[in-house]
């Protein structure tokens, strides 16, 4: 079995500030993960169960983002919120057109 020394380096976005006119962009950006990552559950075979269960591939979080938790909204938020801060961060520009 090969030996696991990976340890995370993500860049560091502290410095950069979300722009409030993006927030809604931020939302609809981990609205869209919940969504991905749902589809591809499901197209493995996964369902919706009150617990989770890895055997009988059963999850409670495939239910619409609206359903979801504040908690797992966060999950999703934080991974949108710290997507837009990267790339804002290595010098893109967002607009809408």
């Amino acid at each position: 079995m090969k030996k696991n020394n990976y340890t995370p380096h993500p860049i560091d976005t502290k410095d950069v500030a979300l722009p409030k006119e993006l927030n809604a962009l931020a939302e609809d950006i981990a609205k869209n993960v919940h969504e991905v990552w749902s589809a591809g559950r499901m197209k493995d075979g996964w369902t919706y169960g009150e617990e989770r269960n890895d055997a009988e591939k059963k999850h409670p979080c495939l239910v619409p983002y609206e359903e979801l938790s504040e908690e797992e909204k966060e999950y999703d938020r934080n991974t949108s919120i710290e997507t837009i801060k990267l790339i804002l961060k290595l010098g893109f520009k967002i607009s809408r057109d």
